[in-house]
């Protein structure tokens, strides 16, 4: 029916079967931050700070995610401005102060191109720390173009758990015209992100655990406000 469905399906797919292993063993970190009350960090720059903010506060999802958002690296403040940021060394030290981050805590970075300073910083940060860090790339693009990092490190290189979005290099899965276009980048990593969760979610309760989950603001006789003050003093976008 249409090309972009098609394509869509086939790139999911291709992730839930060929990283099965690994997701698995995200889905158990996550779960264990769940059982423990520990904090599920998120940061990324550019469009994939969407990845991570998919996460955060999400009618159905878990209230003990923090997405690590700030204004500088947000297309809201200038889309050409953002992408220069997000190159910028030093940056991720300063909101990675501005958080309240304990050592039993999780990290999630996400950068489809993996070479960009402020994700492979702030992994690198979250890792000295002595966190786990899960890494959500596209290894196809990560592989083709030098770091833009001093080390010369790319983010898989970095963290403890890869997991590869089998984005193709350029984001596109359509060719219309001669252009690559059909985004996938956003597709396949929120797509990452809700997979792990509710499989972290089952584990979690097989284990005896109480799920900390907010409710659609939209249905009536629902209320968040025990989950927000219990993470209030831990996550700073509440």
């Amino acid at each position: 029916m249409y090309e972009y469905l098609d394509k869509s399906i086939e790139q999911l797919e291709k992730i839930a079967i060929s990283q099965s292993d690994t997701l698995n063993t995200c889905a158990q970190l996550l779960a264990q931050a769940i059982i423990d009350d520990n904090i599920i960090h998120t940061f990324g720059t550019g469009h994939s700070h969407m990845i991570g903010l998919e996460l955060f506060v999400r009618a159905g999802g878990l209230a003990n995610v923090n997405a690590m958002l700030d204004s500088i690296v947000m297309t809201s403040e200038g889309a050409r401005r953002s992408a220069e940021i997000e190159r910028i060394s030093g940056l991720s030290q300063i909101i990675w102060d501005q958080h309240n981050i304990q050592h039993d805590d999780i990290m999630i970075v996400i950068s489809n191109s993996g070479r960009n300073a402020m994700p492979i910083e702030m992994a690198t940060i979250a890792k000295a720390f002595g966190i786990k860090v899960i890494g959500i790339t596209s290894i196809e693009q990560s592989n083709k173009y030098p770091s833009r990092h001093s080390s010369g490190k790319k983010l898989h290189e970095i963290v403890d758990i890869i997991i590869d979005n089998y984005v193709p290099s350029g984001d596109g899965l359509l060719q219309i015209d001669g252009n690559l276009t059909g985004a996938a980048s956003t597709l396949s990593g929120t797509f990452i992100v809700n997979l792990i969760a509710t499989e972290a979610m089952k584990i979690a309760v097989e284990k005896g655990a109480k799920l900390p989950i907010y409710h659609s603001q939209n249905i009536d006789g629902y209320s968040n406000e025990e989950l927000y003050k219990m993470y209030a003093s831990r996550i700073k976008h509440l």
